[in-house]
């Protein structure tokens, strides 16, 4: 079976820099806030070109503490994608904010920098994009259209650590990005893990306040604040991790082409790069549209090949939101992107041969019908 992602061989690859890493940590003694983080933190923001790396417990709470700590609260607006993971939407509703949706533009999958505009209103104070898939937003619109309105623009990029737009790297174009080492992810842990970015002193100070219990100095609280700090060993692992990050994302992009320039079955949609940027899209999933989805994942299942649904459901719809009285066909776009696209394996360890037998099998499925 080809997994959608396997972990185990990228393990394999570096075990020992991992294992040699996370003995350094036990034998210190310092397992929370200590050397190996402060380290990762550094090399986040050379790697970046970022002033300030505050590394988090997760994804979704590096969204929460950047809507904290940029003065996001009780009944205001943010603008959104309702085709994300759902923590996009949650960190918003988490801090007594009404996330506003906006639909996709239909060939990137990122929130659509034409329709954002007219969603704007006296209560709007954010704009968050998702870099979704690993394709950085058109953020030239979108920060030109948060400047002309005084919003924050809070990028999520925890899909798209290493990717680009002008020269910037993903998380840093906004006032705060914030990033998900999520085991899956292109850089990923060996649990949860997540980290805010930023130039701004102020907003910096309030996220390392917010990210352990509200205090700079232990026992001398200043704001109520959360238990999120980054953890001392998933932070020996990223350090390793991040010395291959370039090459993993390049040999990601090399990957997509194949898939993209070998697949040929009549109605299939490969993934569009709708920029110019090396990385500017950097596959954090592989992602095609087809209208008998489900014959094709099954079909694929038979020939050994895992498949996934991203996403399901858009955001409007889910039962958790629907207290925000949205409907079916509101965002139509992504509704529909939800009833075809699927996932196919995309990992830097896929061989040349596991992706002549992906493109063969799914161009073969004509045959099949």
């Amino acid at each position: 079976m080809i997994s959608l992602i396997d972990l185990k061989r990228q393990y394999q690859n570096i075990s020992q820099e991992i294992v040699d890493s996370v003995k350094e940590v036990f034998e210190s003694g310092q397992y929370i806030l200590g050397p190996k983080v402060a380290e990762f933190e550094k090399k986040c923001t050379e790697y970046l070109n970022v002033k300030h790396a505050i590394g988090v417990g997760n994804g979704t709470d590096a969204l929460v503490i950047a809507l904290e700590s940029v003065g996001i609260g009780q009944g205001d607006e943010v603008i959104t994608t309702p085709f994300t993971f759902f923590a996009t939407a949650e960190a918003i509703v988490r801090v007594g904010a009404r996330p506003v949706f906006v639909d996709i533009d239909p060939l990137s999958y990122n929130i659509d920098p034409e329709k954002i505009e007219e969603k704007i209103t006296e209560r709007t104070k954010a704009i968050i994009p998702v870099h979704i898939f690993g394709q950085v937003c058109d953020m030239k619109k979108i920060v030109q259209i948060a400047r002309k309105y005084n919003l924050y623009v809070i990028e999520d990029a925890c899909q798209a650590f290493g990717a680009e737009f002008e020269g910037k790297k993903a998380g840093t174009i906004g006032d705060v990005g914030c990033f998900s080492f999520f085991p899956t992810k292109n850089l990923g842990g060996f649990g949860d893990g997540g980290l805010i970015v930023t130039d701004s002193d102020e907003i910096a100070s309030k996220a390392r306040m917010l990210r352990q219990h509200g205090s700079k100095k232990k026992y001398f609280n200043e704001m109520i604040g959360f238990n999120s700090r980054l953890d001392e060993v998933q932070a020996a692992i990223l350090l390793v991790k991040l010395k291959y990050i370039e090459n993993w994302n390049r040999r990601r992009i090399e990957i997509a082409q194949k898939f993209s320039t070998e697949l040929r079955l009549n109605g299939l949609v490969t993934p569009k790069k709708c920029n110019s940027f090396e990385f500017g899209h950097i596959y954090h999933l592989y992602i095609l549209q087809y209208e008998k989805r489900e014959k094709l994942m099954e079909y694929l299942a038979q020939k050994g090949i895992a498949t996934g649904i991203y996403y399901p459901v858009p955001l409007h719809l889910t039962k958790a939101l629907s207290f925000l009285g949205y409907k079916e066909g509101d965002f139509e776009i992504a509704e529909n992107l939800c009833k075809k696209s699927f996932a196919i394996p995309m990992f830097p360890e896929l061989t040349d041969e596991e992706i002549e037998y992906i493109t063969t099998s799914i161009n073969q499925f004509g045959g099949s019908l």
